[in-house]
């Protein structure tokens, strides 16, 4: 079992930048894979990002390409996304979920797949 905590999150303005933090404990194999999901009010939980802790490859969603990046601290057991030109579409609570499982794409883009979460942190865009 790994425990999670995210941190990072605030009020930002259009435009701004914000890096989030997702720092685990307990052992973390190499299997595993680590995610970002946001849910914002009245909707569902969705994928934001994912990294495989082993290789480090990443992948996002399209809403967010090009101006999150995904990235991890093995040394430290922490997950990273720095957050770029943000919108207030992007308003929402962040959280971060790890499984060792790394079955792929179809299922680490889905929530119902992870059995590990972290409490999530509030992120504010402001227009």
């Amino acid at each position: 079992q790994v425990h999670l905590v995210e941190s990072g999150g605030g009020v930002v303005q259009a435009g701004g930048s914000l890096r989030l933090s997702c720092a685990a404990s307990g052992r973390i194999f190499s299997s595993y894979v680590i995610g970002w999901f946001r849910q914002a009010p009245g909707k569902e939980r969705e994928f934001a990002a994912a990294i495989s802790w082993s290789g480090g490859s990443t992948d996002y969603a399209d809403s967010v390409k090009g101006r999150f990046t995904i990235s991890r601290d093995k040394g430290n057991n922490t997950v990273y996304l720095q957050m770029t030109s943000l919108n207030p579409e992007d308003t929402a609570v962040y959280y971060c979920a790890a499984d060792p499982r790394n079955l792929g794409h179809y299922y680490y883009t889905r929530a119902r797949y992870y059995d590990n979460w972290g409490q999530g942190t509030q992120v504010t865009v402001s227009s």
